[in-house]
């Protein structure tokens, strides 16, 4: 069968993260040039290298998707390298502490809707001119099912992740004339280094977050790629201005799963 990304010219931010690094090697196995765009470099050229050493093309992009001129050399520097741009995927997302309005700072309230929201607007302000190009396109917005509900804790994330689904809707009003769909995909608890930072241990991770998800565990970045995949190709055709919810269950079941007897 053909390759689903066959022709296409991708940019992924936060690239040379677990998630985003994950998308980027799927989206070159299914034949997209893709552009790895991360705040540390060195990250982005690690991804860069594997899906080259795996037979694919790939640019390494330094970039802080919260500075305008950061966004707009990293499209420049993709339709540069491979002559068009087809697809974006914006993952970049601030680590932000717990805290309430009380005890969280203005900077760090500031620091999670730059990246997570503001990022996003940046990048689709210069790659939609380029898909308009093209001819069309994909924009795939990595949200969270914490978009969905309230989360004590951790409003800049949350606040920040449900604005992110509005504004992919608002995308998709915006450019369906030009071809381009726009969707948003809401992960649930993955199985990442940054979750194990956030409990200590792996372990301690899978056992404080996997009973809240009906499927008794988190999810792997894998599966996150394949959805991500699916709203980028031609599969999801007739869907735009959706968001995704691959969340293990977690918002179909509001509760903690008992411990298997």
């Amino acid at each position: 069968m053909p390759a689903l990304l066959s022709g296409r010219v991708a940019l992924i931010t936060g690239g040379g993260g677990e998630i985003g690094g994950a998308i980027a090697r799927r989206f070159a196995a299914e034949g997209a040039a893709v552009a790895v765009a991360d705040i540390r470099g060195e990250r982005a050229e690690a991804v860069a290298l594997d899906i080259a050493g795996a037979g694919g093309r790939a640019l390494r992009i330094e970039a802080d998707v919260a500075v305008a001129s950061d966004a707009e050399r990293s499209v420049c520097d993709t339709v540069a390298a491979f002559g068009c741009l087809t697809t974006l995927v914006h993952v970049a997302a601030a680590v932000t502490p717990d805290g309430t309005v009380e005890t969280l700072t203005l900077a760090q309230w500031n620091e999670a809707l730059a990246i997570n929201l503001t990022g996003a607007f940046l990048m689709c302000k210069y790659a939609v001119p380029e898909m308009r190009k093209a001819g069309g396109g994909t924009i795939v917005n990595i949200a969270s099912q914490l978009g969905q509900i309230g989360v004590p804790g951790r409003a800049p994330y949350s606040t920040s992740k449900a604005a992110l689904i509005q504004f992919t809707k608002c995308l998709a009003a915006e450019y369906a004339k030009d071809g381009i769909r726009a969707n948003s995909l809401s992960p649930g608890g993955v199985d990442t280094a940054r979750t194990v930072r956030r409990f200590g241990t792996r372990e301690a991770a899978n056992r404080a977050r996997g009973p809240y998800h009906l499927l008794g565990r988190t999810g792997r970045v894998d599966e996150i790629a394949a959805g991500a995949l699916f709203l980028a190709c031609e599969e999801s055709s007739f869907m735009t201005g959706a968001d995704l919810l691959l969340d293990g269950g977690y918002l179909a079941f509001k509760g903690v799963l008992s411990a298997p007897t």
